[in-house]
C-alpha cells in the first residue's frame, strides 16, 4: 500500500525535538531510575501514537502472492528481526558453549601466554576483537570476546581493571567493523552503491584500521592505567600465579568440550560465509545464530529455563522499541532532514576538502544518536543522485563516520551498547554519560585519524 500523506515542516522538527528528548532522557538514565527499554518504550509509545494521529505512518493490509491478505501492524516491520535474532542465538550460543568450559580453556591459555601481565592481555584481546568483528558480526565478536575477558580478568585478580578491558573492545568493534565489504552493514550499502569491491575495500580500509586499533590499546593503557608488569617480585609472583592455573579444570565432559570447540570453529566460518552460502544467504544471520543455539541447546533439552532466563531482556526490548522510533522518525521524514542537510555540507561538485572533513564529521555525530543504517542508506542516494563517482573519498567518509559515530555514545551501535551490558552484568557502574566521557577521548582520535587518512588518499 502506498503512503502518500503530507508532512510539514512543523511536524518533522517537532518529532526530531522527540528524538532529541529521548536521547536527553537516556543520558539522565540513572537521575531518572528507569531501566532503558522502558524509556525507550515510553517514547516508542507516544511516537506510535501521535504519528498514527497525525496519519504519517502507514495502515494496511499487506497482499501475499495469490491474493492472501496479511494484516501486520506497522510497529512489527519497523523492528529489525534479524539483528533481535543475532542478539538472542549469539547469548544462548555463547551461554550454552561456556558450559563445555571451552572459554575457559581460551581464557587461561591466553592468560598463560601473556605471563600474566595485563598489558599484554589486553592487546592480545584487542586484536581477537578486531579479527572477530571483520569476520563475524560486532555483537556476536562482542559477546565472545567480553566472555573470555571477564574469566581471564577473574583469574589473574585484575577485576578491576574489567571496565576498562570491556569499553576498549567495545569500541575496538566499531574499528574492526571497518576492515572488508561486509564486516558491517552501512559497508555492503555504501560499498555496492558506490561500487567498491571486496578486494578494493579491503586494501583501503586495513592500514587505517591498523594504526587505529594500536593507537585504541595504546591510549586505552594509558587511560585506564594498564601497564606491564615491572618488578621481579610482581613479574615472579604472576608467573607463579598463571602457572597454578590448570585449563582443564572447567571442563566437566571431553566430549561436549570438543563438540563445543568444532561447533564454536563451524559457526564463526557459517557467520562469515553467509552472504555467499546458497539458501543460507537468503535466511540471513539471524538464522545462523538462532540454529546453532537450539543445536548447542539440545545438550540440555531438559533444563533449557536458566538460559532463556539469562538473556537480557532490557536489551532486547531497548532495540525492538528503539527500531520502532528510528521507523516512525523516517516516516515522519526527521531521517530524511539529516541527511538532506548532511548533502549540503558536500557542496554542489563534491570535489572540497573541507565537503569530505564535514561529512565525516556529521555522519559520525548523526550515527551515534540513531541507526546508522537508514542514514547509510540515504547519505549514499544523495552521493549517487549527485553523479559522484566511484573512487571518491566522500564514500569513505560516509562509511567511516557511520561506523565510527557509534563510539560516541552507548546508543551509537549495538556492539557498545552489548558491552555496556556486559558491564552492568558483573555489576560495574557506568551511566550514559559516563560512558560518553570515558569513550569521548577514543572516538575523536578515532575520528580524527580518519580524516587525516581520508585527506591523505584525497
Amino acid at each position: 500500500m502506498e503512503h502518500t500523506a503530507h508532512i510539514s515542516q512543523g511536524t518533522t522538527l517537532f518529532f526530531g525535538a522527540l528524538l532529541a528528548s529521548m536521547i536527553l532522557a537516556l543520558a539522565l538514565e540513572e537521575k531518572i531510575h528507569a531501566k532503558k527499554s522502558i524509556i525507550v518504550g515510553t517514547f516508542a509509545i507516544f511516537c506510535l501514537l501521535i504519528a498514527s494521529g497525525l496519519g504519517i505512518i502507514p495502515f494496511g493490509d499487506i497482499i501475499l502472492p495469490g491474493g492472501h491478505k496479511l494484516h501486520m501492524p506497522v510497529y512489527i516491520e519497523a523492528v529489525d528481526w534479524e539483528v533481535i535474532a543475532i542478539i538472542i542465538g549469539s547469548s544462548l550460543f555463547v551461554d550454552v558453549t561456556s558450559r563445555s568450559g571451552l572459554f575457559s580453556w581460551v581464557a587461561i591459555k591466553l592468560t598463560k601466554i601473556s605471563g600474566g601481565d595485563p598489558l599484554k592481555l589486553l592487546w592480545a584481546y584487542g586484536l581477537m576483537t578486531v579479527v572477530f568483528s571483520a569476520v563475524l558480526n560486532n555483537v556476536t565478536a562482542m559477546i565472545i570476546v567480553g566472555s573470555l575477558t571477564a574469566v581471564s580478568l577473574n583469574k589473574l585478580k585484575h577485576t578491576n581493571k574489567l571496565l576498562g578491558f570491556l569499553l576498549i573492545e567495545g569500541l575496538l568493534t566499531n574499528v574492526g567493523g571497518l576492515l572488508t565489504l561486509i564486516s558491517s552493514v552501512p559497508n555492503i550499502i555504501v560499498g555496492n552503491t558506490a561500487g567498491i569491491t571486496f578486494t578494493e575495500f579491503f586494501l583501503k580500509a586495513s592500514p587505517y584500521v591498523f594504526v587505529a586499533t594500536a593507537a585504541t590499546l595504546l591510549l586505552g593503557a594509558r587511560l585506564f592505567d594498564i601497564h606491564p608488569i615491572r618488578l621481579d617480585q610482581e613479574k615472579k609472583e604472576a608467573g607463579e600465579l598463571v602457572k597454578s592455573f590448570d585449563e582443564k579444570d572447567s571442563i566437566a565432559s571431553r566430549g561436549f568440550f570438543i563438540f563445543a570447540a568444532v561447533l564454536l570453529v563451524v559457526f564463526i566460518g557459517m557467520i562469515a560465509a553467509t552472504s555467499i552460502t546458497p539458501v543460507i544467504k537468503d535466511l540471513g544471520l539471524g538464522f545462523v545464530a538462532m540454529s546453532f543455539a537450539i543445536i548447542v541447546l539440545i545438550r540440555f533439552k531438559h533444563e533449557v529455563d536458566p538460559f532463556y532466563r539469562a538473556i537480557d531482556w532490557d536489551l532486547i526490548l531497548f532495540f525492538i522499541f528503539l527500531f520502532v522510533i528510528i521507523n516512525v522518525m523516517e516516516h515522519a521524514r526527521v531521517l530524511e532532514l539529516i541527511g538532506k542537510g548532511v548533502g549540503h555540507l558536500i557542496g554542489k561538485d563534491g570535489q572540497g576538502k573541507s565537503g569530505l572533513v564535514s561529512l565525516l564529521l556529521a555522519s559520525s555525530v548523526f550515527s551515534s544518536v540513531t541507526d546508522n543504517i537508514p542514514l547509510s542508506a540515504m547519505l549514499a542516494k544523495i552521493l549517487s543522485a549527485q553523479g559522484i563517482s566511484g573512487d571518491s573519498s566522500l564514500w569513505w567518509s560516509v562509511i567511516f563516520g557511520a561506523n565510527l559515530g557509534g563510539n560516541i555514545t552507548p546508543i551509537g551501535s549495538a556492539s557498545t551498547l552489548v558491552a555496556v551490558t556486559i558491564i552492568h552484568k558483573h555489576e560495574l557502574s557506568l551511566s550514559f554519560l559516563g560512558f560518553i566521557k570515558k569513550a569521548l577521548p577514543f572516538a575523536l582520535m578515532q575520528i580524527a585519524l580518519a580524516v587525516c587518512y581520508l585527506l591523505l588518499l584525497h
